[in-house]
């Protein structure tokens, strides 16, 4: 029996959505690779737990970077493992609609399309993530209304503009959770002379990591190990030292959807200004990054009740009807 299956795909985590019994798959977009036997030994939370504590043999990957695909037969046998686990097989001939960042280019989406019919797909449909996100958050799209959304991934930042079901502006940058960690791993490094791991660093990022200050700021302890030495030591971290080693990408983010407003024609503008601004994807869990957005806009900014599951939730709903969404896919190049 035929399945219709949703999955957004993303850098950091991977959902799946099948119709009839909604988000059956919510886990890293990671894979860990046997490199002597080419085996896979895990996909999602079991292989994440392995990064940057494997033998030498053994790798634990990031498939995509940035919203895009950068090595093509371990993300078809990522997406293929993600598709069993999901219960589909070759036989079962799926529908399944893909969620890909608007930034991605032709190439990629033909890459994306590929990877999903060698995994298993019958037909492969694929959606702009702030369209999708759109729909998640119960937007009114088909209105003759102005809607924004700004979704933070965990490779790429995006914000769009959608009114009478298509995007009327849009700004996509390639940044996102991952070079949040990235500098906080890079200032600690140059401030402290210590190395830390991307685990670790998204772990401070989560804890104390802010784009602006806020109540009942604590400080953190952090381990890693001395550059000078090669010795494990440990210092002490500040709120506002993150928030100084944030400030450069949380600039970018915020640059971006004030853009993307800034192309918008002035009555989808005014409709913004009564709606507001939806705020979505991981990066929009980072303290303060909401009020900082509505500084920068002056327009009212809500963080979506299912922030990380927005994405897929939409693409799920246009599983119900997806004969007559086929308009707000994204035509084969």
């Amino acid at each position: 029996m035929a399945k219709d299956i949703a999955i957004d795909l993303g850098t950091a985590n991977t959902l799946v959505f099948v119709r009839g019994k909604g988000i059956v798959f919510n886990e890293p977009t990671v894979i860990a690779l046997n490199t002597r036997s080419n085996e896979a030994l895990a996909v999602g939370h079991q292989a994440w737990q392995m990064i940057g504590r494997t033998p030498g043999y053994v790798v634990a990957v990031r498939p995509l970077r940035q919203g895009a695909i950068t090595d093509f037969d371990i993300t078809e046998r990522l997406i293929r493992l993600v598709l069993e686990r999901a219960g589909v097989s070759r036989l079962s001939r799926a529908r399944v609609l893909v969620c890909v960042p608007s930034a991605i280019t032709s190439v990629e989406r033909r890459a994306v399309r590929e990877a999903a019919r060698r995994a298993g797909a019958s037909t492969v449909f694929l959606i702009d993530q702030p369209m999708a996100a759109a729909i998640g958050a119960g937007l009114a799209i088909e209105e003759p209304v102005g809607n924004m959304v700004v979704d933070i991934g965990g490779g790429t930042s995006e914000a769009a503009v959608i009114c009478l079901g298509g995007v009327v502006s849009s700004r996509a940058i390639r940044l996102g959770g991952f070079d949040l960690d990235a500098a906080v791993q890079g200032w600690i490094r140059r401030e402290y002379g210590l190395a830390v791991g991307e685990r670790t660093a998204e772990e401070i990022k989560i804890a104390i990591g802010s784009a602006a200050p806020y109540d009942g700021e604590a400080k953190a302890e952090v381990r890693g190990r001395e550059l000078m030495t090669g010795m494990p030591k440990t210092i002490v971290l500040d709120p506002a030292d993150v928030r100084e080693a944030l400030e450069d990408q949380v600039r970018q983010i915020v640059e971006a959807a004030v853009n993307c407003l800034g192309d918008a024609p002035p009555e989808l503008a005014q409709d913004i200004i009564v709606q507001g601004i939806y705020l979505l994807g991981g990066g929009s869990l980072l303290k303060g990054l909401a009020g900082r957005l509505a500084d920068a806009t002056a327009v009212p900014v809500h963080v979506v009740d299912a922030p990380l599951e927005c994405v897929v939730l939409g693409a799920g709903r246009c599983l119900d009807t997806l004969d007559a969404a086929r308009g707000l896919f994204l035509e084969d190049e």
